[in-house]
């Protein structure tokens, strides 16, 4: 055995076989979201709450860049901050007041994914925020809920105000800042972002083509916002349909995120 197996194994004798795929998982993410271009340097955030009766949950080491996060190099914190795993690094403190806020309320929140990508930051500080132009946006419009910009989330007293926008929506725009998702499982908060974030990149072009967008009639809109709002079938289909196939792409470029 390698000393890097051997690290390993010790890293993985001190947690239980769910909260190891947890972590794969989470490590994925990062990786995932590095290949599309969505990562700003070290900053935004990805969390996942770690299987079992305490909110403690897994974030990213303050001073990786995503394509370097891994499976044991996450940092485990509970809601008051305070890290439950060895680890050179810090924590986001920012990231710490968002994804804490909604760990702490949301039972359902296995996973929360914040971005600052232009397109997405470009709708969320448009007046009109995105609108159901096409058949993409209507996959996250009628999930979507919008929170005023406070300034860099430093202040936890902004906490309750982040949990009664996002209210039991899994879409969220962070006005003047970012996208975030909430999922059940780290596949369904990824898929609720690749079609925000595209919904969001749709908009910005459609809109540097001219003033007026085709229209879409309300009930076709309602009637996509409805085929997506069964939140099992969402669960299902990300973890059973969409998820794997990444994985597996991950797998061909770099699998060291499982490590």
């Amino acid at each position: 055995m390698s000393p890097a197996e051997a690290r390993l194994k010790e890293v993985r004798s001190d947690m239980t076989e769910a909260e190891w795929t947890q972590r794969v998982n989470l490590a994925a993410a990062y990786r995932l979201v590095a290949f599309y271009g969505w990562d700003d340097l070290v900053d935004t955030h990805i969390s996942a709450r770690v299987p079992g009766p305490e909110h403690h949950f897994l974030i990213n080491p303050y001073g990786l860049m995503f394509d370097e996060i891994t499976a044991s190099s996450l940092v485990k914190v509970d809601l008051d901050g305070n890290l439950l795993t060895e680890s050179q690094y810090s924590i986001n403190p920012a990231g710490f007041t968002i994804h804490s806020a909604i760990h702490e309320v949301r039972e359902d929140a296995g996973c929360v994914l914040h971005l600052h990508t232009p397109d997405g930051v470009a709708v969320a500080s448009c007046l009109e925020g995105l609108q159901p132009l096409n058949q993409t946006a209507q996959l996250v419009t009628g999930d979507l809920a919008y929170h005023d910009y406070e300034g860099i989330a430093l202040d936890h007293d902004e906490r309750p105000r982040i949990q009664k926008d996002l209210g039991d929506k899994n879409h969220l725009l962070l006005r003047n800042h970012g996208t975030l998702t909430v999922g059940r499982s780290v596949a369904s908060a990824f898929e609720r972002m690749f079609h925000l974030e595209r919904a969001c990149t749709m908009q910005v072009r459609t809109r540097m083509l001219g003033p007026t967008a085709y229209p879409v009639e309300k009930f076709v809109i309602e009637k996509n916002e409805n085929l997506v709002a069964d939140r099992d079938r969402a669960e299902r289909r990300a973890n059973l349909l969409v998820w794997p196939p990444l994985l597996r792409k991950l797998d061909r470029l770099d699998p060291s995120y499982k490590t």
